[in-house]
């Protein structure tokens, strides 16, 4: 039941525009969560701006208002616009037709793919309840909870938890968080099971979109059958980036690319404005999820009109330029609005570095056989895959797909394995991070999968019509040869679902750094702590995660720390110093500190405890309230009746 609300909030807000706005098809039921995040990203904008409190309630308003606002202006335009003429045979610039049974081919391709996907991530993460151990999981969870809690999705409302509580033009992308905010702790929803199952629905979007893809872009059935199963056999993604970081609003963003390029086709076979605004929507969404992904999607777009330009994919300019210009100017104005508050932290992000982690040779064998970061390659989709990319060009299918691989592929070689300041200037979007890059790698790799499968399809029915005529059993031996195809890579492999819930496993268990212990003490705090005030806590022992499991806040939000100057710096510092330092009594008065946590683990290996709360127990007055074998809580001396420290009796009197 938990796991359908999730799924609903995804889908349903975008399937009622989408409908609005006369999408329809495999490109409906792919593409609707970008609807839906791009309805929030413009949404965070306008209620920020207009002081709308963000509930469940104003939401759902807000949908139907766009809703109705698509259906009206799609409405105008189809009266004012001659009917689209009736091709009696299909041409290549007309949307293919499936038959039932294509469609149905192409539907247990999607099954399976999601069957895998679901199947690996549940093996993945063990149990629902536990929580993700590495570095971003609790600011992802602790914003989710402050959207929720304080009715303002604005990004600048999120300073507080980030330890910038003064910094008004404080931005991160929050379209993923303020959406999971509005079914937090409803049916019974907790956090931990709110972030898997929001991390579970970009496992489910993304063999969708693959399907949407190939089908706009004319894949046979079968080919995007196989592309849509084996789609999320890949290690790169989505799982390489659930588990480490988690990237869950990247990953969320990625899952829906396909989808977005499946609408581009929209431009080439219709003269609508349901396609236009579809893509300009969905690209607002997903650079509401990150920002990054407006850099992922401007290169696809960039290579599709370059193959256009160049006749390697053929279009119809008298029909086709005014989508295509209304496309891009909208697009434009929607990715302004979201785009221009993230350049407060530009300089922050474009200034990560990370070290090289392969050799020039070892990157170039992980980009030729589709194994980013891998210790040891998945040979039985890396074959298949660079086959089906050399059949891409061979066939003239998708070739924009696969000079896009060729880009964005190279550019992960060179980042895993060089360190330049022009690469670094190049990946500055990325974080400099060839994860991020190595996770644009599975969607062409999926669909060359499809083009290898396909072609041997081919090749199977053309030697069975050496023996037989063409007739009503060929579509059988085509999709008898694509299953034998997936069976023989599948036992091969194991569609991988062991090799990848072993590494999504890597950062899902019941701590060290927050563990279920840890989570028993947050609750307590949460019966015991009054409104206002804040828990003194070590910032790397997973501490950071008692806001948005108990609703207690932390003096220390994140692992990275307070600013130096800071009172939670200070106490971080010297709060063992309580019986004999003034600054630090006024401290813990003016944060309401009444209690102190110490957890068992830590974030990272080889940390210690913060100097401030060493000792804790020696200093006069405090005492211990609680303690289980993975967390201890202190109460401290009350301290509301001293005078005020001299040193700011001293800055008073200036």
């Amino acid at each position: 039941m938990n796991v359908l609300v999730v799924l609903l909030a995804f889908w349903l807000p975008g399937l009622v525009l989408g409908t609005a706005i006369r999408l329809r098809g495999w490109t409906l039921a792919a593409i609707a969560p970008a609807l839906t995040f791009g309805g929030v990203s413009l949404g965070v904008v306008f209620f920020g701006k207009l002081g709308i409190t963000w509930n469940l309630l104003t939401v759902a308003a807000w949908f139907v208002g766009l809703s109705a606002l698509g259906a009206l202006v799609v409405w105008l335009v189809a009266r004012r616009s001659p009917a689209e003429p009736v091709e009696e045979y299909e041409t290549e610039l007309s949307p293919r037709r499936l038959t039932t049974g294509g469609h149905l081919v192409i539907g247990l391709g999607v099954a399976a793919g999601i069957g895998v996907g679901v199947l690996t991530f549940l093996r993945g993460i063990g149990n629902l309840n536990w929580l993700n151990q590495d570095w971003d999981a609790p600011f992802h969870a602790n914003a989710i909870r402050w959207i929720a809690e304080h009715g303002n999705a604005s990004p600048s409302g999120l300073g507080t938890i980030a330890n910038l509580p003064a910094q008004s033009d404080y931005f991160y992308p929050d379209t993923y968080h303020a959406l999971l905010s509005l079914v937090l702790d409803r049916v019974g929803i907790d956090m931990p099971h709110l972030l898997n199952f929001g991390a579970m629905a970009g496992v489910i979007a993304w063999p969708l979109g693959v399907a949407a893809l190939g089908v706009a872009w004319r894949m046979p059935s079968v080919g995007v059958a196989a592309a849509a199963a084996v789609s999320t056999w890949f290690g790169t993604f989505p799982y390489d980036s659930l588990w480490r970081g988690p990237l869950w609003p990247y990953v969320a963003g990625i899952a829906l690319v396909p989808a977005v390029l499946a609408a581009v086709r929209l431009l080439f076979v219709g003269r609508g404005v349901g396609g236009p605004i579809a893509i300009a929507l969905a690209t607002a969404g997903l650079v509401g999820l990150h920002t990054s992904i407006a850099f992922v999607l401007a290169g696809y777009f960039a290579v599709i009109l370059l193959t256009v330009l160049i006749r390697l994919e053929p279009i119809d300019w008298a029909r086709s330029w005014k989508p295509l210009v209304g496309t891009a100017v909208l697009g434009m104005v929607f990715v302004v609005i979201l785009v221009l508050p993230s350049l407060y932290n530009a300089a922050g992000v474009t200034s990560a570095i990370w070290p090289s982690e392969a050799t020039p040779a070892e990157a170039f064998g992980q980009f030729v056989l589709f194994s980013p970061s891998s210790a040891f390659p998945q040979w039985w989709l890396g074959i298949p895959a660079a086959i089906g990319l050399i059949l891409m060009f061979r066939h003239r299918s998708m070739v924009w797909l696969a000079l896009s691989y060729l880009a964005f592929g190279g550019l992960y070689a060179v980042t895993v394995s060089l360190e330049s300041p022009l690469i670094q200037k190049i990946t500055g979007p990325f974080y400099n991070d060839a994860w991020r890059l190595a996770a644009l790698m599975a969607l062409a790799g999926a669909l060359a999968i499809g083009e290898f499968v396909w072609t041997i399809t081919e090749a199977a029915v053309a030697q069975w019509h050496v023996f037989a005529d063409r007739s009503k059993t060929t579509p059988y031996i085509a999709v008898g040869a694509a299953a034998l195809v997936l069976l023989i890579l599948a036992g091969l492999s194991g569609a991988y679902v062991n090799r990848n819930a072993t590494r999504l496993a890597a950062q899902h268990h019941d701590g060290p750094t927050v563990s279920t212990g840890e989570r028993e003490a947050y609750a307590w705090l949460g019966q015991h702590v009054k409104p206002g005030e804040h828990v003194m806590n070590d910032n790397l022992d997973g501490s950071v995660w008692m806001y948005a499991l108990a609703k207690v806040q932390p003096v220390e939000w994140t692992y990275y720390g307070n600013v130096a100057g800071t009172d939670a710096a200070l106490l971080t510092q010297d709060l063992n110093k309580l019986d004999s330092d003034e600054d630090v009594r006024a401290a813990v008065r003016r944060l309401g500190v009444r209690y102190a946590i110490l957890g068992s683990g830590y974030v990272r290996p080889g940390k210690s405890r913060a100097a401030g709360l060493i000792e804790l127990p020696s200093v006069p007055g405090v005492k211990q309230v609680f303690e289980n074998a993975d967390a201890i809580i202190f109460e401290l001396p009350d301290v509301s009746g001293d005078p005020v420290p001299r040193g700011q009796a001293a800055v008073g009197n200036k």
